[in-house]
């Protein structure tokens, strides 16, 4: 069937996080917002069939994990990226964040470090502060608008004895599509410290422009001993409010860590629409998908066509991945919390602000692209109009 990107849809009733929470996250309600990584598309149809025949029949007991489950999520990942999963290594969460969280906890002891790569999405600090571990940062090289990893100094905070290495493939907020050569380096490097690797691939089914997406898992020999694997269908299919991921382990040593913990809560079933939301995407889902990408990247033309016709001072990186833009404004001479202040009170949108990224960084903001074009355009012309307005005064 034939899926209509541009339909606005009414979240008003929708319970979203997205909108409910302006006032909570940016102190007004008057904004647009395109903030938090979820979409402003209906899923695919056959989710949205399956979660209303689930709903007909009226009984939301305890959910039984069938294999089909399984099988669902092992199709997907040997058609699209040639990987074999063990089911037997496969273990479920409520998400991708909480698994990071939980392996945190369990994989290391209070006077540990993990290492992450910044700019990255700030649950990688979350997960690690709040247990009261130390972050090591690696930061990404940039020039231009382009990102790379500084293999130099990552191979420095190797040294210092991380005991887990938090990896984001592809990575948020930058968009790289890490290519086989970087993750080579990358897996080579936590194999010769002994540093176990989470990688976060949450986003690996959002690949723009024919990038070719690796698993880190096929960075090099050895690397499946090495890497433990964080998965979703909510990113893609736009299930985030469903809470369901996987973690996918090299060993039962590391596995039953993990699985303890859950235990411990009474936290082992999906929710019964969870369940077959998952199971649905990934069996029949692939048709909405090959629509929604080309969408997106019309979404990420669109954007840098408007910024350097209109608005030259903010520079946009076309992201390799994902659904969120990274825009450079440091162009406009503004402290962050200038920035923040300006976007919220002066253009009225609702972004992500860089030094949540990175806690150093200035002048930076993540967009979310992942909304009808006509929405899109509505922001930047808000940016433009706000834009102009502070360059008119400052030169009166």
């Amino acid at each position: 069937m034939k899926y209509n990107f541009d339909e606005i849809v009414d979240r008003s009733n929708n319970f979203s996080a997205k909108y409910e929470e302006k006032k909570k996250k940016f102190g007004t309600d008057d904004l647009l917002p395109l903030w938090i990584a979820d979409m402003d598309f209906k899923t695919a149809q056959p989710i949205i069939d399956a979660l209303e025949e689930r709903a007909r029949q009226g009984i939301f007991g305890y959910t039984y994990r069938p294999e089909s489950y399984y099988e669902a999520i092992c199709s997907w990942q040997e058609k699209r990226n040639n990987r074999l999963i063990d089911k037997s290594m496969i273990s479920f969460s409520p998400g991708v964040v909480p698994s990071m969280s939980v392996l945190v906890r369990e994989l290391t002891e209070s006077s540990d470090c993990v290492l992450i790569q910044t700019p990255v999405y700030s649950e990688f600090y979350d997960v690690v502060e709040n247990w009261g571990r130390k972050v090591i940062e690696n930061p990404l090289a940039e020039n231009e608008g382009k990102y790379t990893i500084d293999f130099e100094d990552l191979e420095r905070k190797l040294a210092m004895d991380p005991k887990l290495f938090i990896f984001c493939n592809p990575h948020n907020p930058v968009g790289r599509v890490w290519n086989r050569e970087e993750l080579k380096k990358v897996v080579e490097l936590c194999i010769k410290y002994h540093v176990i690797m989470i990688s976060d691939e949450i986003h690996s089914d959002l690949i723009l422009w024919g990038n070719q997406f690796i698993p880190s898992v096929h960075a090099c020999p050895g690397a499946e001993k090495q890497i433990i694997t964080c998965l979703a269908a909510s990113k893609t299919f736009n299930l985030a409010g469903l809470q369901a991921s996987i973690a996918v382990f090299p060993n039962k040593e590391l596995k039953e860590k993990f699985d303890y913990v859950w235990k411990g809560m009474d936290i082992l079933r999906n929710n019964c629409f969870s369940l077959v939301a998952t199971e649905a995407a990934y069996k029949y889902g692939e048709e909405w998908l090959s629509q929604l990408i080309p969408y997106l990247e019309e979404n990420m033309l669109f954007i840098d066509s408007y910024l350097r016709e209109n608005l030259p001072q903010i520079k946009f990186s076309i992201p390799e991945s994902t659904y969120l833009g990274w825009m450079d404004c440091r162009a406009l001479n503004m402290k962050q919390d200038e920035l923040n202040d300006f976007i919220i009170k002066k253009a009225k949108l609702g972004l992500n602000s860089g030094n949540s990224f990175a806690r150093s960084l200035e002048g930076l903001m993540r967009i979310n692209a992942a909304c009808p074009r006509s929405l899109l355009k509505q922001a930047l012309e808000q940016l433009k109009n706000a834009v102009d307005e502070y360059s008119a005064k400052k030169s009166s």
